[in-house]
């Protein structure tokens, strides 16, 4: 049985690779007793600040500017490391020094879904794009990094390079961002379930483990 999952996310969101951290655990449980569901993850693509310039800005100046002052930043990245230490999740705040434009790497992921990856390379490079940003501290911004990330999930770094200097798929991304905020969501993590249930924020994985299967039994004959 197929259940899929849209993921609505950005590779800027602290809150975003928590969730998808807890929704991979909360798969995972809910497969140990439902072996026949398929899961089909389908990263949908949301720009948290649409005018970050095409270079990135900087992060700390960026943060201060929107939390109002560093020791208000880093309040607020203290309550992010609380709510992931339980979930194994650890970020690297202090290495980050470029905010980057995020509209490549969500490139890079529509190019891996259109061309037919498998979902376990599709979520490979999910999970590295947030790993290369919160982690590592990588330009996932600049073209040259990105070709090396798709490069470590399997593809042929030339040929990802080449394609990430042209202006493919661009418009698409672009529509797919104005989509998606045309259905009233203005914040992530978002999942659709089934295409017909929401859930909104990086809930605990037995928070989706539910709402997975009520939207398995949603709609189905009484």
């Amino acid at each position: 049985m197929i259940l899929n999952i849209d993921f609505v996310s950005d590779f800027v969101c602290p809150w975003c690779f928590l969730g998808k951290v807890r929704l991979e655990r909360a798969l995972t449980e809910l497969q140990a007793t439902r072996p026949e569901l398929e899961p089909r993850v389908n990263w949908l693509p949301f720009l948290l600040n649409p005018d970050t310039p095409p270079q990135g800005e900087p992060y700390r100046a960026f943060l201060d500017a929107k939390f109002g002052g560093p020791i208000k930043a880093e309040a607020v990245l203290d309550n992010v490391r609380a709510a992931a230490a339980a979930d194994g999740l650890q970020y690297a705040f202090e290495r980050i020094q470029t905010r980057p434009n995020t509209l490549h790497a969500h490139r890079l992921m529509y190019r891996a879904q259109s061309i037919g990856q498998t979902q376990a390379r599709i979520q490979m490079l999910g999970g590295a794009l947030f790993a290369a940003h919160f982690q590592e501290g990588r330009d996932i911004g600049d073209k040259d990094t990105l070709a090396d990330i798709a490069a470590t999930c399997g593809e042929r770094r030339d040929s990802v390079r080449e394609w990430l200097d042209s202006s493919a798929d661009t418009d698409k991304v672009q529509r797919m961002v104005a989509g998606v905020r045309k259905q009233g969501i203005e914040g992530v993590p978002f999942y659709i379930l089934n295409r017909k249930l929401a859930v909104s924020g990086a809930q605990s994985a037995a928070v989706l483990g539910a709402a997975l299967l009520q939207s398995l039994e949603t709609g189905k004959p009484s």
